[in-house]
């Protein structure tokens, strides 16, 4: 699908570069009320759900670096899909610089197909550092990661006493019946995901008043420096609701990227929560922010799947988004520490012998080729998004190479548990954990559900079950 937009009277294909830069180029003359040129219009490298583009808008001598988010052609808003998303996320950065939260200062917005094929804003360029495995590790934001999780509450008790009139017209709903419906639609019933929700139903917090609630606060969409934080990104889930909610997500154990700490990977909860209290006056009760932690696990798990049905179903052909697709065990795994279900050790018999029907170089070995390829002669020759995306494909491959080695030993392992419940796949023992028939709570649905799990992230990524939990 193109993403069609209109320039000098005819329709275009704003996918194209340099197409978007003509675009670009033509809109902020408008906007700015000068001629302008745009240089060096690269697309970035972060972002599932929305592109983002740099670029360098010349007006005569001056230069201003700005940046392009949009909404990819034919995707909706994650776990929802509204159109009106870019415009209330554009009303929330506005509203919330007025209330010091640090933000990109906005320059366009709009939600008319024609001027860049679909939804977009435009904001400047802040400096600064969003991937969190250089955050978390690098000695120049030492000082910054000291006093992180104390700023992030601060950041987040702002946010939250931002007027909920001052972002008119945000949705607001009932967090599970929302989580439900979204799980539910993606059409692939979890087991795992049913034991998660019975036990957010029956440890449900009581309610408090509804706020502006940011919907992604959690590290990677926050640019960070030396001096510590300079602006949160990607209002794109902002809606009413818990203030809670995003307390518990910047919790949320895959935003920690193996750090042992809970708060981003930047700190502990109590800093977290007193950092929230000087602003806001009041500390959130920690077992509300737990729960919040729990339910934004199960949400991703739910939003991974939903990114990956955008390349199964042919509307967004990604191997980013294929790729996401198997990070839902991660989250599955998680839901599990949190429940009180560590992994054991899987033990495996030996290697299935493959058939010589199609001789050497076998299955393995032309999977190991490629992945060499993609990792020894192309990622040193590209950089930006296709270096990026050609260390997915890596990882990726790396994921088919575990699947066939250790693949036949799980699916017998995997059969015998199905077969124990008397049934024959992953989705008739979620059926029966939703109608009551299983106990989510039966303690041998427990060992199975936690037995398939560790199998599953034993092929996708088994460095993460040594992750601190």
């Amino acid at each position: 699908m193109t993403a069609t937009a209109i320039l000098d009277g005819r329709p275009v294909d704003a996918s194209d570069p340099d197409v978007l830069a003509c675009l670009l180029a033509r809109r902020l003359t408008t906007v700015l009320g000068a001629d302008v040129a745009v240089e060096q219009l690269t697309r970035l490298t972060g972002g599932a759900s929305r592109e983002t583009w740099s670029f360098t808008a010349r007006t005569g001598d001056a230069r201003r670096r700005l940046v392009l988010r949009r909404d990819p052609p034919g995707a909706g808003r994650f776990l929802g899909g509204h159109p009106e998303g870019m415009a209330w996320e554009a009303a929330a950065i506005a509203a919330a610089q007025t209330a010091d939260v640090p933000v990109p200062l906005l320059v366009d917005s709009g939600t008319d197909l024609t001027v860049f094929g679909s939804p977009y804003l435009v904001t400047e360029y802040v400096d600064g550092e969003t991937i969190a495995r250089r955050l978390l590790r690098e000695p120049q934001y030492a000082s910054a990661r000291e006093s992180m999780a104390a700023e992030l509450g601060r950041t987040l008790a702002r946010i939250h006493g931002v007027a909920l009139d001052a972002v008119p017209d945000l949705e607001s709903h009932d967090p599970l019946e929302h989580l439900l419906a979204s799980y539910d639609a993606v059409g692939e019933p979890l087991p795992t995901i049913e034991i998660a929700l019975r036990w957010l139903e029956r440890h449900r917090p009581d309610p408090v008043a509804e706020t502006v609630v940011h919907g992604d606060f959690r590290t990677g969409n926050l640019i960070i420096g030396p001096d510590g934080l300079r602006a949160v990104l990607d209002w794109e889930l902002v809606h009413r609701g818990d203030p809670r909610e995003d307390l518990g997500w910047l919790c949320v154990k895959c935003w920690r990227f193996g750090s042992e700490l809970p708060v981003g990977g930047f700190g502990t909860v109590d800093q977290l929560l007193d950092g929230y209290a000087e602003v806001a006056g009041t500390r959130p009760d920690p077992q509300a922010v737990l729960w919040w932690q729990i339910y934004g696990t199960a949400r991703w798990a739910v939003g991974c799947r939903a990114m990956a049905e955008r390349h199964l179903s042919g509307r967004a052909p990604s191997v980013e988004m294929a790729a996401i697709g198997r990070r839902v065990c991660e989250q599955e795994h998680d839901l599990l520490l949190a429940l009180g279900l560590p992994a054991e050790p899987a033990e495996y018999g030996p290697p299935a012998v493959e058939s010589d029907l199609h001789g050497s170089p076998t299955s393995a070995d032309l999977v190991g080729a490629v992945v060499h390829f993609l990792r020894e002669e192309l990622m040193p020759g590209t950089e930006g998004r296709l270096n990026f995306l050609a260390r997915v494909a890596a990882n990726v491959l790396d994921g088919v190479g575990r699947e066939l080695r250790l693949g036949p030993e799980q699916e017998r392992r995997h059969a015998e548990r199905l077969a124990r419940f008397g049934v024959t796949d992953q989705a008739g023992l979620a059926a029966a954990i939703r109608s009551g028939e299983i106990d989510a709570d039966d303690p041998a649905l427990l060992a199975a559900v936690r037995a398939a799990v560790t199998d599953r992230l034993a092929v996708a990524n088994p460095r993460y079950l040594s992750h601190p939990g």
